[in-house]
């Protein structure tokens, strides 16, 4: 579980970079041409978070979309319910 979100399950997502050269029809050239396509990885920013749960500590991998909206205290809440019944 290296590179997700426990929130949300965000996680690494793969695309590609493209190089271009020449200049393009609308400024007067020929067109842009692709010289190059290599593959590249989109890695979501997780950061470690410490939360406290039943009066322990723990630390938890979080995506700061979900830090930023709050959702940690969801999570908490969800997981408090979830572990007494």
């Amino acid at each position: 579980m290296a590179m997700r979100c426990q929130i949300c399950g965000k996680k690494s997502a793969r695309g590609r970079s493209i190089a271009r050269r020449g200049l393009a029809k609308k400024k007067g050239g020929v067109g842009k041409k692709t010289t190059g396509i290599t593959l590249r990885r989109f890695k979501p920013n997780i950061q470690k978070v410490r939360i406290k749960k039943n009066n322990k500590t723990y630390t938890i991998k979080v995506c700061t979309s979900c830090l930023k909206r709050g959702k940690i205290e969801e999570y908490i809440a969800q997981k408090r319910n979830s572990s007494l019944s």
